[in-house]
Formats: C-alpha cells, sequence, structure tokens
C-alpha cells in the first residue's frame, strides 16, 4: 500500500524485463491486424423494484420499472510485431429505452437502468464511445485511456444495460506461469447510465467524493492446480487505503465429488485529507461448498468488524466478499450475516445450458453506534440505529442455446425479495436479461 501514488509504467517495465524472449516471439507473429477482433453483444434488459414501503422512487408509490435495449462493440487490435509492439481499443456502447414512464423510470436513484434528464424524464437513447491505446513489451500490456479494469480492489460494474469504465492507465503482467499482476491509475469513471466521465469519483454509500484518482496494485497467483491465492491493495486519494487478500482451494473427493473452500479480507483505513471521515474496517467472509455431479452446496459466513459500512465505488463489482449478492452487501458496521446457495447444472438430466440458483442471506447486529458523521445513519428521534436485521432471498433461472443459429443466446431471469429494519429498504426485484453475443471479426 506504501507510495501507490508512485505506480508508474517503469514498474511493469521493470517486470517485464524478466521476461523469457521465447514468450514474446511466439506472440509477436500474430500483427495489428491479424491478432484483431471486434465483438458485438446485443443486451434487452428489464428490471422492476418495488419498495415495499414506498421508498426511493420519484414518484412516492416506491415502483421502479424500465426496459431497455444495449449494444456493446468493442475492438481490440492486435500488437505490430516487434521488440515493442503497440495497438488500440475501442468500444461503443449505445443503450435505447423501450419502456418507462409515469414516474417509474427510477430517477436519480441506484435504479440506474436509463439516464434521467434534470426534469426527472428518461431518455430515448444514449451512447458511450471510448479507447484506449495499448503497447506490449513482451508479456506486459499497458493500455492508456478507456478501460475496463477488473480486480478486487478496483473493477467495472456490468449489472445494468450497459457497463461502466474507467479513465487512465492500466497494466497487466504474465510473465510467470500462473501469476498474473496488474495495477493501474484512474482518474474518472463512468457509471452504467452515463454517456460521459465523471472527474473524481462516487462511492455506494459515502457518496460523492473529490478525489483526483485512485490507484491499485496486486496480483493473483495459481500456486497449484488446487490452490489459487491473491493480494491486491488501492488508494483512493485524500479518502481511503484498501488491502485485500484472499485464497480459494479446490479439494477433489470422488470423481463427481468435491469440496471448494474460500477466505476474503479487506482492510480500509482513511487517507489523507479523510474526506470519507476517520476509519478502520476488517470486513471477512469464509465460504465452504461442496460440488455433487449437478448439484452445488455452499455456505458462507461474513463479518465486517469495523464502525462504518465497508464502503467501494458506485454501481462496481469492487467487494470479493462471499455475501455481496443481488441487492445486499451485508456490510454494516458490525454485521455478521450467514448465507446458503444451491445451484443446479441441468446438464446431466438432458437440457444442457439449463442453470438454477438459489440463495438465503441473514445479517444481524448491525450497528452504527461509533460510525463517523459521513456513514452515520439514525433513527426518527436522532439516535444511532442499533440491532440492526436484513435478510434477502435470490431465485435464478439461466439457459444458454447451445447449437443452431442462435448458438450462446442466454436469458436469465432473476427474483431478489429483502427484508430489512430501519436502516434499510423492504423491496422485491426482477430482473430479465437476453444477450446474444456476435463476433464479427
Amino acid at each position: 500500500m506504501t507510495h501507490l501514488k508512485k505506480i508508474s509504467l517503469a514498474v511493469f517495465s521493470t517486470i517485464a524485463s524478466v521476461t523469457p524472449v521465447v514468450g514474446f516471439a511466439e506472440e509477436a507473429k500474430e500483427g495489428f491486424i491479424e491478432g484483431s477482433t471486434l465483438n458485438l453483444l446485443s443486451r434487452t434488459f428489464y428490471m422492476n423494484r418495488d419498495s415495499r414501503k414506498g421508498q426511493s422512487a420519484p414518484s412516492g408509490k416506491g415502483y421502479s420499472e424500465a426496459t431497455g435495449q444495449g449494444f456493446i462493440g468493442k475492438f481490440e487490435s492486435g500488437f505490430t510485431q516487434g521488440t515493442f509492439g503497440v495497438g488500440v481499443d475501442a468500444f461503443v456502447l449505445s443503450g435505447f429505452k423501450l419502456d418507462t414512464g409515469g414516474g417509474r423510470n427510477g430517477g436519480q436513484s441506484s435504479f440506474n437502468v436509463l439516464p434521467v434528464d434534470k426534469d426527472g424524464n428518461a431518455k430515448d437513447e444514449y451512447t458511450k464511445v471510448g479507447g484506449s491505446v495499448k503497447a506490449r513489451a513482451f508479456d506486459t500490456v499497458v493500455n492508456v485511456g478507456d478501460v475496463f479494469p477488473s480486480t478486487p480492489v478496483v473493477s467495472f460494474g456490468d449489472s445494468r444495460l450497459l457497463p461502466e469504465s474507467f479513465r487512465g492507465v492500466t497494466a497487466i503482467n504474465k510473465s510467470f506461469s500462473g501469476l498474473t499482476v496488474q495495477g493501474g491509475r484512474l482518474h474518472s469513471m463512468s457509471q452504467p447510465q452515463s454517456t460521459s466521465m465523471r472527474d473524481n469519483f462516487v462511492t455506494f454509500y459515502g457518496g460523492p467524493v473529490n478525489s483526483p484518482w485512485i490507484g491499485y496494485f496486486g496480483g493473483d497467483y495459481e500456486a497449484t492446480d488446487r490452490l489459487t491465492v491473491g493480494l491486491y491493495g488501492s488508494r483512493l486519494k485524500d479518502a481511503w487505503d484498501q488491502k485485500y487478500a484472499s485464497a480459494s482451494y479446490v479439494l477433489p473427493l470422488s470423481d463427481q465429488m468435491a469440496l471448494t473452500t474460500s477466505l476474503n479480507y479487506y482492510n480500509a483505513t482513511d487517507e489523507g485529507k479523510k474526506l470519507l471521515g476517520k476509519f478502520d474496517n476488517d470486513i471477512w467472509s469464509a465460504k465452504v461448498a461442496l460440488q455433487y455431479g449437478s448439484h452445488t452446496l455452499a455456505l458462507s459466513h461474513q463479518r465486517n468488524q469495523g464502525d462504518d459500512d465497508f464502503d467501494y465505488l458506485r454501481q462496481s463489482d469492487s467487494i470479493y466478499v462471499a455475501n455481496s449478492i443481488q441487492y445486499s452487501d451485508f456490510n454494516s458496521p458490525k454485521e455478521r450475516s450467514w448465507m446458503v446457495t444451491y445451484n443446479l447444472d441441468m446438464t446431466n438430466f438432458g437440457v444442457p445450458g439449463l442453470t438454477f440458483m438459489t440463495r438465503y442471506g441473514k445479517g444481524t447486529d448491525g450497528d452504527y453506534s461509533n460510525a463517523n458523521s459521513v456513514y452515520m445513519r439514525r433513527d426518527v428521534d436522532g439516535n444511532p440505529l442499533k440491532d440492526q436485521k436484513r435478510w434477502e432471498r435470490d431465485i435464478e433461472a439461466k439457459y444458454v442455446v447451445q447449437t443452431g443459429s442462435l448458438k450462446d443466446l442466454s436469458l436469465r431471469l432473476r427474483q431478489a425479495t429483502t427484508r430489512a429494519t430501519a436502516f434499510e429498504s423492504d423491496l422485491d426485484e426482477v430482473r430479465l436479461i437476453v444477450e446474444y453475443p456476435l463476433s464479427v471479426l
């Protein structure tokens, strides 16, 4: 974590310098044009959210609903041949309103399916265009521009009609077998329903932060064919330092049975100007999953041992704990949660491509007694909330077409129900997502 702001291309140049030339020689043959890909993803996204107590909807009725059609086009060139190769990545993301209105669009809230103007009306369409220049030296690839990082401490979100993106510099190195090292420094981000980049950042629980950049560095290592470990750190300038560690182990018990165990741990502390107040949070989760043929049953436990919400960038997927699910993160101060999850793969029952999932999580002991002013939540009498509880139940069915002209077309239906005491909403939520990928190049 120390001196994260000094992460630069020099770090990755050093890593690249120890890479065997043989690995580079094999990759250099692809060429700028020959190594290019162009992919298009069509995504139809429907979502409704019924806040049972009437919270957080502009209509005052507590109900939001929207349907949109998205197209996600991504071009990735190969690299020019030679010791130092260059290339470009580019994307066009377009979203179109299919149905919403009458106060149902969700307004300026976490619903975030479609962009909303200053009068609260959903826009008919929106488009994002972006790209980056990239360079490769041996097994190190550096991107400068619009990027989609995916790490436990900084990750782009893709749970709405269109994905979000970041702008800055990223680098990934795969010099050593089983080891992936990556890092970056980013100075702006977009939201899923936004057409432009936002300088500075927004966190999910603390709100907007006047931070000039976020930097991260770390890696994942496949130590054996059964054991994988990860270690990362990040700094949101003048807001937080985060450290992350993980381990996952798969133990085969028979030809059809395997036991998987995993641990995830974060430590988050205030940094610099302390724009989100003073805090020192530890949150961890442990999960055990038993797979038998088509069935997988998992049990997980999670605890936030800090006095404040464990926070992350808004609408991003930068929270790799076991009990962060469709709506709830179970990350309130002092909160303890348990979850049981069941997955079923129908391949062995003659229906390849069809899967089901259901899970139930319950959190208790949420306590804001010692929260700082940014994360403090109070009751109607002005007292800090104590002994807060919640539960969430999710059900999902997904089918992916296996053959024919519609091969890889996927349909996913997700339903969530959550109930809570004063600090959280009671809601029912349904999402229907239809995706069809097309490889053009």
